[in-house]
């Protein structure tokens, strides 16, 4: 079953749509689906976003909730700064973690960012990917890198198209925002400054969790990532990979979804994507488009030696940056700037990491919620 969603991605990624469907309902030869897996296995090729869940329930393992007595005591042990692991469970599930706190945590409230990793990644791979824990070191945040297990999802992707896991209160987002309470609880974190981010299938997730719940989260950041409740089902998420059109596609676009959010979001994608179709970058910035924006303005740049870009800017009534859309010239599925130290990065782009965090701190709750 893994070999024919991979190749079905594959198939997708090169325009055959048809062929793609086929290969899932099981319409393909025999013959044709032991060509296709064979294919699959020679390129060693597993892409982001598509892949469903084997087990919800009974294989989950549920680890107890962590415990820490205080702010303070955590601050002792943290003197040098580094990562810690833990997990956190709710009536709806269990995911574990890795936190990253500052050398110059004790004990004051910081903000917190939250880093949803892509596919097939981990929080290490990931925080060595995008070198947020260093920015984290040099201006003082903590940040929070949930893991999708196995468990839950062959690839580890986030499962952003699944219903059951697009709702407040329900599925991982329910998940992911109480351990972030639970995170700035225990160490007690700036409340009114928490952000999430993600790359491609954490990238949707992240948005998810900005629609349901933009009360805990002060901005947003989308890089090549998906817009929230366009996919119900697997099919629905290939065609939505892919730009939405096509016998997958369903029909499905930003606006008609139904969801619209004020939470600020910074948006990055390569226009070269082929493993999430560029055009979902304008969907997803459709999804943040609100009456706050009061004009907008356009930008070009270029990172020497590196890739060119254009920044699209819309500002609110008083001045201030609340949705900027970031368009890589040249650039495929990679967090831009990133480090080879992790997988899906390229060095040669914008520095998405600081841009993110930069956009970020710009923003703050108006009063804490918990």
């Amino acid at each position: 079953m893994t070999k024919r969603m991979e190749e079905a991605t594959r198939l997708t990624r090169a325009g055959k749509l048809h062929e793609a469907m086929a290969l899932l309902q099981g319409g393909m030869p025999e013959a044709k689906r032991e060509e296709a897996a064979d294919n699959a296995d020679r390129d060693g090729n597993i892409f982001d976003g598509i892949w469903t869940v084997i087990d919800k329930e009974s294989t989950v393992k549920k680890p107890a909730s962590e415990t820490p007595s205080s702010a303070s005591d955590h601050a002792s042990q943290m003197s040098m700064g580094g990562f810690s692991t833990g997990s956190f469970s709710n009536q709806v599930g269990s995911r574990d973690y890795k936190l990253y706190i500052p050398s110059g945590y004790h004990g004051q409230a910081m903000p917190l960012v939250v880093m949803l990793h892509g596919c097939t990644q981990s929080p290490d791979d990931f925080a060595a990917g995008t070198e947020m824990n260093r920015l984290a070191e040099k201006q003082l945040f903590c940040v929070l890198y949930p893991s999708q297990p196995m468990t839950a999802n062959s690839s580890k992707c986030w499962n952003w198209f699944k219903a059951e896991d697009q709702q407040r209160e329900g599925g991982e987002p329910a998940i992911l925002a109480g351990m972030t309470r639970q995170i700035i609880d225990t160490y007690a974190l700036d409340a009114t400054r928490v952000y999430v981010a993600g790359l491609s299938a954490g990238a949707a997730m992240a948005t998810t969790l900005a629609m349901t719940y933009p009360d805990l989260f002060a901005a947003v950041g989308v890089h090549s990532g998906l817009p929230h409740g366009v996919a119900k089902s697997l099919p629905d998420a290939l065609g939505a990979m892919q730009g939405g059109t096509g016998p997958l596609g369903g029909g499905n676009k930003a606006k008609q979804a139904g969801w619209a959010s004020d939470v600020p979001a910074i948006i990055f994608h390569g226009d070269r994507d082929t493993t999430v179709h560029p055009s979902n970058a304008d969907r997803v910035a459709a999804q943040y488009s609100t009456s706050n924006q009061a004009g907008a303005r356009v930008e070009q740049g270029k990172v020497p030696n590196g890739r060119s870009y254009t920044i699209t800017t819309h500002q609110d009534a008083e001045g201030k940056s609340c949705l900027e859309q970031w368009r890589i010239h040249g650039a495929g599925h990679a967090w831009a700037g990133g480090s080879v130290k992790g997988s899906y990065t390229d060095p040669t782009g914008p520095n998405a990491t600081e841009e993110m965090l930069r956009f970020f701190l710009q923003h703050q709750q108006a009063t804490k919620q918990v």
